[in-house]
C-alpha cells in the first residue's frame, strides 16, 4: 500500500510595513547600530503598528494570499493550526479568532504554544492529521507580534525581535514528496533562561507585576546562544543520519533566525556551504514562531519540486527540531 504524505503545495507570508532598522533602534537604547549587525546579522526588523492590531491579523493577511494562490476557498479548509507564543487573547484561540475572520466555518484548530521552534512543532502536528486521512487540507501559520511583549530599553531583548506571519498548505499526496520525517526535543529546566515572567497562573498581572516590566521578554543571552548552537545543529545532523542524507543531498537548510552564528554552526555541522542556507534574519530578525514560513515565502521561487530540505529549530523551553521534507512543486 502508498503510503500517504503531508505535502506543502504552497506558502505564503506577511510582514508589517514599518521598518524598525538598527539606526533608529540606538535612539531607543543604549547600543550600537555595528554591534547589533556584528552580533546578530540584523540589520532591520518589522514592527506591527496600529490600535487594536494583533497577531492573528498578520496571520489572516498571509492565509488570504495562500488561499489565493492555491486557488480555493477558506471553505475548503479543514484545520488551522496557529503556531505563536503571542496570542490575540488568553482564551479564545488565534485559531478560533482565525477562522472567523476569514470565514473558514468548515474548520476547526487551535494554538501551539512551543516559542520559537512553534511552527516546526506545529507542522509536525497537522502532518499526521493528513496521514491519518482525518483532514485533507491543513493550514500551518507560525506567526508573532513580538513587539507587544518587548522592553525597548532593555538591550539583551528588543534588538533580536520582529513581528511578521508565515503560513503553508498541507495535503496529501502519494507521490513520494512532503514531509518525510521529524526529530522533536524539549527540556523544561531551560525555562530559567528565557521566559515571560508574570501573566500566567503562577504570577498573574497585577500592578506590581506591570510596574516590575515582568511581562515582557526575560532572556540570559549568552546560556541561551550556548545551547542554542549546540541543539539545533546536533538535530539537523542527527535527521541526516536517520534519513542517510549527505550535505550533497540536501538542498536548502531551513533555519530558525535566531542568530546569524547559530544558523552558520548548523551549516557547518551539516557540512553545507552558505549558498544552500536560507537567511532573511538581516531584514526580519527573529519573528520566533514566524521565520521558517517566511524562508520558505522568501525562497519560494528558487525551490524545485523533489528538492530535499532540513527545517531546524531552537527556542525557548527549551525547545529544539529539525524536519525532513521533500519539495512537492516547482513554483
Amino acid at each position: 500500500m502508498t503510503k500517504t504524505t503531508a505535502s506543502i503545495t504552497a506558502v505564503a507570508g506577511y510582514v508589517p510595513d514599518y521598518i524598525l532598522s538598527n539606526e533608529e533602534l540606538v535612539k531607543m537604547v543604549s547600543t550600537d547600530a555595528n554591534w547589533i549587525e556584528t552580533r546578530t546579522g540584523i540589520k532591520e526588523r518589522r514592527i506591527l503598528k496600529g490600535e487594536g492590531l494583533g497577531t492573528s491579523d498578520m496571520a489572516v493577511i498571509a492565509i488570504e494570499r495562500l488561499l489565493k494562490k492555491r486557488g480555493i476557498t477558506p471553505l475548503d479548509i479543514d484545520m488551522i493550526i496557529v503556531a505563536s507564543v503571542t496570542p490575540d487573547l488568553i482564551f479564545p484561540s488565534t485559531s478560533n479568532i482565525i477562522c472567523d475572520k476569514i470565514g473558514a466555518t468548515n474548520a476547526w484548530g487551535f494554538d501551539l504554544a512551543a516559542a520559537c521552534s512553534g511552527f516546526i512543532f506545529a507542522l509536525t502536528t497537522g502532518t499526521q492529521f493528513i496521514e491519518t486521512g482525518k483532514c485533507k487540507k491543513v493550514i500551518v501559520v507560525g506567526a508573532d507580534k513580538m513587539s507587544s511583549i518587548l522592553d525597548y530599553t532593555d538591550r539583551s531583548t528588543c534588538i533580536i525581535f520582529g513581528d511578521g506571519a508565515g503560513a503553508v498548505l498541507l495535503e496529501p499526496t502519494t507521490d513520494g514528496h512532503g514531509v518525510i520525517d521529524s526529530i522533536l526535543g524539549v527540556d523544561g529546566s531551560g525555562r530559567a533562561h528565557l521566559h515571560q515572567k508574570a501573566g500566567g497562573s503562577v504570577k498573574p498581572p497585577s500592578h506590581a507585576t506591570i510596574d516590575a516590566k515582568e511581562h515582557f521578554v526575560y532572556q540570559e543571552g549568552q546560556a541561551v546562544f550556548k545551547r542554542a548552537v549546540v541543539g539545533m545543529a546536533e538535530v539537523s545532523a542527527e535527521i541526516m543520519v536517520k534519513n542517510k542524507l549527505t550535505a550533497d543531498d540536501v538542498a536548502w537548510l531551513v533555519p530558525h533566525q535566531a542568530n546569524k552564528r547559530i544558523i552558520d554552526a548548523t551549516a557547518e555541522r551539516m557540512g553545507l556551504s552558505s549558498e544552500k542556507v536560507m537567511l532573511n534574519i538581516q531584514k526580519y530578525g527573529n519573528t520566533t514562531a514566524a521565520t521558517i514560513p517566511l524562508c520558505l515565502w522568501d525562497y519560494e521561487k528558487q525551490l524545485k519540486k523533489g528538492d530535499n530540505i532540513i527545517l531546524s529549530t531552537f527556542g525557548a523551553g527549551f525547545t529544539w527540531g529539525a524536519i525532513y521534507v521533500k519539495w512537492a512543486y516547482n513554483s
